[in-house]
């Protein structure tokens, strides 16, 4: 079931490259992400209200409100430059190589989760970095 979700993010990212695009035209990319985080705000609460999620906010330990809030402001500066980028540069190159966060992030699993990693996990991860390499260059 977890690759269902997975599919589903990856359409929803596609989507968002492409609609990102048309929509920063002529328009300064930190006002486009504020615009974008605060539907994005709206959408996630009224889930987590509809859902009834929020009545466990009390449990929350302090761990979990620095980890998140740390995740938040990663999210947030990965939107702030990914919109910069997509300003800048084509969806087509642009969208492939914020996907090297995916090789990164096995790399940052390892290192600081110790994760174990298998060959095929690996073999991925390096052609993922090769294919942003190339697409840099390109």
């Amino acid at each position: 079931m977890w690759w269902i979700y997975a599919l589903l993010s990856a359409f929803f990212a596609a989507l968002t490259a492409i609609f990102a695009k048309i929509g920063i035209k002529g328009v300064d990319t930190d006002l486009a992400t504020a615009i974008r985080t605060v539907v994005i705000l709206l959408i996630a609460w009224a889930i987590a209200v509809f859902k009834g999620s929020t009545e466990t906010i009390g449990g929350l330990t302090k761990t979990n409100w620095l980890f998140l809030v740390l995740s938040g402001c990663a999210t947030g500066l990965s939107w702030i430059c990914y919109f910069k980028a997509l300003q800048l540069g084509k969806v087509s190159q642009v969208a492939p190589i914020d996907k090297l966060s995916v090789a990164l992030a096995i790399i940052l699993a390892v290192l600081f989760l110790k994760e174990s990693v298998n060959i095929k996990q690996a073999i991925g991860a390096l052609m993922i970095i090769g294919g942003s390499v190339v697409l840099i260059f390109a």
